[in-house]
């Protein structure tokens, strides 16, 4: 089943076709999303993806930070059934008042998210977990970034969720495309880490583990 899912990645890069005839890949990002494929690909490493089958539900008293750095690790174990293989998780929730802005699934569930974000400062969770299946050394790494949304309006946020469906993005806001508009200000440590993928940190965890990038 493992292998019917995996999907190939391989940036223009010297070696990277000899790379990938290799039975097992060492690198493995465990997701689906295109956002992801795309941060890592700036690293121009060869890499396999495989969607994690992993439970997102919070667990009682758990807080957001913790919720991130629990499915990330989560989803790269689920993935890594090939025992050379580095495996990348990495997972985001949101946070306003202590309170969990999870994927909200549906419209009336966006909409309410976004009324109560307009106007407030927003921290996003963004865990990254490098898992290797050989060794079974864990790395993880939380990085938050603070995000001001605008006081939009209503039909501001109608209009928005009617042209992106954010149903599947922490707190429905789809910055890497048109949700940058709802932003006001950004403060952060490392800009890849709001569209889902810490890259600063997980190029530290690739040198723990002799990948070098450059």
């Amino acid at each position: 089943m493992f292998r019917q899912g995996l999907r190939r990645h391989c940036p223009a890069r010297a070696g990277c076709h000899a790379a990938l005839k290799l039975p097992t890949p060492n690198l493995i990002l465990a997701s689906a999303s295109s956002y992801r494929r795309a941060l890592l690909e700036r690293l121009g490493l060869p890499f396999a993806m495989v969607a994690p089958q992993v439970d997102e539900t919070g667990l009682p008293g758990e807080t957001a930070a913790r919720a991130a750095l629990r499915l990330a690790e989560a989803k790269a174990r689920a993935v890594a059934v090939w025992p050379p293989a580095l495996v990348i998780g990495s997972d985001q929730v949101a946070e306003l008042d202590g309170v969990h802005l999870g994927k909200p699934g549906d419209h009336r569930t966006a909409v309410r998210q976004l009324r109560a974000m307009r106007g407030r400062e927003v921290i996003f969770h963004t865990a990254v977990c490098l898992y290797s299946a050989g060794s079974g050394k864990v790395q993880t790494a939380n990085v938050p970034t603070m995000v001001k949304f605008r006081s939009v309006s209503d039909a501001q946020i109608e209009r928005y969720l009617e042209l992106e469906q954010p149903y599947d993005c922490a707190g429905s806001a789809r910055v890497e495309m048109l949700g940058i508009a709802l932003v006001e200000r950004i403060v952060a440590d490392d800009p890849t880490a709001l569209i889902g993928l810490p890259l600063i940190a997980l190029v530290s965890m690739l040198q723990a583990e002799g990948v070098a990038v450059i």
